[in-house]
C-alpha cells in the first residue's frame, strides 16, 4: 500500500521482478508478453498516481505554509504594533521622569545659589533695608528719641573731701587722705538745639542743652555738704607766674601767698553746678579774657541749661551709609582737637546714642568725650543679656588710659614729652592749661604708685568699670555705666612760697557717671532686630539643606540601588565606561589588543532543536533536529 508520499515505487518494481522470474520456464512468450504489458500499464498507473500524490502533497504543504505564514505575519504585525505602542509609552514615561528629575536638580541648584547668596549678603541686605528706616532725618522714627531721650537719665556725682590739707608738705608723716561723698544725683533732661542738616555729606550739626534737677531721694547727702578740695585756681595761677617779669613775679607771688590757700572749702552745690567766685578768676578775666572764659569756678559750671559745655558737634546721619550713623565728623568745626599729637587728637567715635551696626567681638568702639578732647576706645570683654536680649559688653581697658607705657600706639598721649605712669591722661590743653588729669574712678587699672601716694581710695571693678552693653546687630546701647575721675597734679612751684614745699602727688577731685538701662518694652523692640537676622539665617540654612537634598537625591538613590543590586550585568554596564576609559588612557604607546589575529578563523555554534524553514526539500518531510552552523556556506550565525 502506498504511503501517499511516493517512497514505495522502487519496492514495487523489485517485487514484480521477483515474481516473474520463476514463471519464465513454464509460460509461453505470449503470456509473458501480456503480463509484462500489464505490469507496465500498472506501473504507469502507479507512477502517475505517485506523481499526482506528490503534487497533491506539495500543494497541500504550500497551502499550509502560506496559511501558517499569513497567520504568523499577522501575529508578528500585531506584536510589532503592540511593542511600538509599549515603546512609545515607555519613552513618554521616561521623558516625564527625566523632566521631573531634571526639574528637581535645577530647583536644588537654584536653592543652593540662593542660600549661598543670602549667607554672604543677608546681614548687609537687612542692614540696608533697616538703614532706610533708621537713618536720622526730621521725619525718621529715630529722630524724636535722638533729640530728647525717652529714658530717665541719672547723673551721679561723687566728690572727694580732703580731710587733712594741713599735712601737705614734703616729709609729712601722713599722706593726703580723701573721703568720698555722694552720690549727688541729678535728673538729666537733655535736648538737641541749633540743629542744621547737611545733605551734601549726610550729616547734622547741633549743640547739646541739658537741665539738671537735684534728686534728694536718690542722693547720699545734700547740696549743703561742706567739701574741702584742692585750690586748683591758685595753683594754676602760680604756674603762670613764670611768664611774668621778675619784679611782677615777686609781687604776684607775695599777693597769691597772702590771699590763697592750697585748699578750698565750699558747699557741694558750689563745687558742682552753681560755682563760686574766686578773686584770681575775677582778676584774670579782666587782664586776659581769652585765657579765662568763665567768671566762676565749679566742676560742672556752666553746664546746667547752656549749649556751650559740650561744644558744636557735626555727626553723620547714616542716610548714605548706615554704618556711619552716629559717628562724629567734626567738633567745634575741628577734625583734630590739637590737645594731643597724631591719631590721639583725632575727632572720631560716637556721642553715645548710636554705634556701628553688625558689631563683632574683635572690634573696638570709640566714644568721643568733649571735655577730654579725645575718643575713648572700648574693647569687647564679654557677652551679657539685658532683658532677654543678647548684647556685647565693651569696656574701658588699660589701653584707654595708657600713654605709651604698656601700648606703644598710645605714646601720643604724652604731653610736652612727659609720660607719666600708666593710668592717667593729661588733658591740660583741653582744660585751659590747668594741670587736670583723667583716670578711671579710684585709679582703677592705674599704676599702683597713684594709690600708694594717698589714702582713702578703693578701686572696685563692679563700681568703677566704664562700659557699654550694645546690641550687636543694631548697635544700640542697652546698658551704660561708669565714668571718669578728674585729678589734679599737685607739685612744687619754685619762687612761690605757698607751693615751695608741697610734694608731687596726684590729687583726686571728683568723678561722675551716667547709668542708663533700657526698659523691657524698648528691649523687646530692639530684640526684633536679632530675631529677624536669625530668621534670615534659618531660611538660608533651609535653602542650602533643601538644595543639597534636591541635587544629591537622585544620584544617591541610583548609587544606593546600584550597590544593593544583585544583577551583575547591570553593574557591568555601569562600570564598562570606566573600564573603557582606563584602557584608553593606558593605550598610549602600547600594542592594540586583537582578540583574533586570523580573520578567517570562525567559531561554530551548535544550536539544538533548531528548525529552518529553508531546510525543506523535495525529498520529503525530513526534520533537521540538529544542525551545525559555522561553515563557509552557512548564512546563520558567524562569530569571528
Amino acid at each position: 500500500m502506498s504511503t501517499g508520499c511516493g517512497s514505495d515505487a522502487q519496492n514495487d518494481d523489485s517485487r514484480i521482478l521477483a515474481q516473474a522470474a520463476p514463471t519464465t520456464a513454464t509460460s509461453s512468450s505470449a503470456t509473458l508478453y501480456k503480463r509484462l504489458n500489464s505490469v507496465q500499464r500498472s506501473k504507469s498507473k502507479r507512477t502517475g498516481a505517485k506523481q499526482a500524490t506528490n503534487s497533491s502533497c506539495a500543494t497541500k504543504f504550500k497551502k499550509t505554509r502560506e496559511t501558517t505564514g499569513n497567520a504568523r505575519e499577522a501575529d508578528v504585525d500585531s506584536n510589532c504594533h503592540r511593542r511600538i505602542q509599549e515603546q512609545q509609552l515607555e519613552m513618554t514615561s521616561r521623558a516625564r521622569h527625566c523632566a521631573w528629575r531634571l526639574g528637581i536638580v535645577i530647583l536644588g541648584v537654584c536653592c543652593i545659589t540662593a542660600g549661598v547668596y543670602l549667607l554672604r549678603n543677608w546681614i548687609d541686605m537687612f542692614t540696608r533695608m533697616r538703614g532706610k528706616e533708621m537713618a536720622l532725618s526730621p521725619t525718621s522714627r529715630s529722630y524724636a528719641d535722638w533729640k530728647v531721650s525717652p529714658l530717665p537719665l541719672n547723673f551721679d556725682v561723687y566728690l572727694f573731701n580732703w580731710t587733712n590739707p594741713e599735712d601737705l608738705y614734703e616729709g609729712s608723716p601722713r599722706k593726703p587722705h580723701f573721703q568720698q561723698l555722694g552720690p549727688y544725683r541729678f535728673r538729666e533732661r537733655p535736648d538737641k538745639v541749633d540743629i542744621e542738616w547737611h545733605n551734601q555729606n549726610a550729616s547734622v550739626s547741633f549743640r547739646k542743652k541739658a537741665f539738671y534737677y537735684f534728686d534728694a531721694a536718690g542722693s547720699n547727702g545734700t547740696l549743703n555738704d561742706m567739701v574741702t578740695s584742692v585750690n586748683t585756681v591758685a595753683h594754676s595761677g602760680a604756674r603762670r607766674l613764670s611768664e611774668l617779669a621778675s619784679i611782677l613775679r615777686v609781687m604776684a607771688s607775695a599777693s597769691l601767698s597772702s590771699m590763697q590757700e592750697v585748699y578750698e572749702t565750699r558747699t557741694a552745690e558750689e563745687w558742682l553746678f552753681k560755682g563760686f567766685v574766686n578773686s584770681l578768676v575775677t582778676v584774670g578775666k579782666i587782664l586776659s579774657p581769652n585765657d579765662v572764659p568763665y567768671d566762676r569756678v565749679g566742676y560742672q559750671y556752666p553746664r546746667n541749661g547752656t549749649t556751650d559745655f559740650d561744644g558744636y558737634i557735626n555727626m553723620f546721619t547714616g542716610a548714605d551709609d548706615i554704618s556711619k550713623m552716629g559717628k562724629i565728623y567734626t567738633w567745634n568745626n575741628l577734625r583734630h582737637t590739637g590737645a594731643f599729637e597724631g591719631a590721639c587728637g583725632d575727632v572720631k567715635g560716637s556721642m553715645g546714642e548710636f554705634f556701628p551696626p553688625n558689631l563683632s567681638t574683635n572690634q573696638t568702639v570709640y566714644m568721643y568725650m568733649p571735655k577730654m578732647c579725645r575718643a575713648v576706645p572700648l574693647d569687647y570683654t564679654e557677652t551679657v543679656t539685658v532683658h532677654g536680649v543678647t548684647a556685647y559688653k565693651f569696656s574701658g581697658t588699660r589701653r584707654a588710659i595708657d600713654n605709651g607705657t604698656m601700648y606703644p600706639e598710645t605714646s601720643c598721649f604724652c604731653v610736652d614729652g612727659e609720660c607719666k605712669p600708666s593710668g592717667v591722661i593729661n588733658i591740660a590743653r583741653c582744660a585751659h592749661n590747668a594741670s587736670i588729669h583723667m583716670s578711671y574712678p579710684h585709679f582703677y587699672l592705674a599704676d599702683p604708685s597713684y594709690l600708694e601716694a594717698i589714702d582713702g581710695l578703693q578701686p572696685d571693678k563692679e563700681k568703677h568699670e566704664f562700659y557699654m552693653a550694645l546690641e550687636p546687630n543694631a548697635g544700640v546701647p542697652m546698658d551704660v555705666g561708669g565714668g571718669f575721675q578728674a585729678n589734679y597734679l599737685m607739685e612744687r612751684i619754685p619762687g612761690v612760697a605757698l607751693y615751695a614745699r608741697v610734694p608731687r602727688v596726684m590729687m583726686p577731685l571728683m568723678w561722675a557717671e551716667e547709668r542708663v538701662r533700657v526698659t523691657e518694652e524698648i528691649a523687646a523692640s530692639i530684640g526684633l532686630v536679632p530675631l529677624i537676622v536669625l530668621i534670615g539665617q534659618i531660611v538660608t540654612g533651609i535653602l542650602l539643606a533643601g538644595g543639597l537634598i534636591c541635587t544629591c537625591w537622585y544620584p544617591t538613590r541610583q548609587l544606593t540601588h546600584f550597590c544593593r543590586s544583585d544583577d551583575p550585568k547591570a553593574k557591568a554596564s555601569v562600570l564598562r565606561p570606566l573600564t573603557t576609559f582606563s584602557v584608553t588612557s593606558n593605550a598610549t604607546g602600547a600594542t592594540p589588543f586583537r582578540p583574533h589575529d586570523n580573520h578567517n578563523e570562525r567559531v561554530g555554534v551548535r544550536l539544538l532543536d533548531y528548525r529552518r524553514s529553508s531546510g525543506l526539500t523535495d525529498s520529503g518531510c525530513n526534520s533537521a533536529t540538529e544542525s551545525l552552523i559555522g561553515s563557509s556556506s552557512s548564512t546563520d550565525v558567524i562569530i569571528s
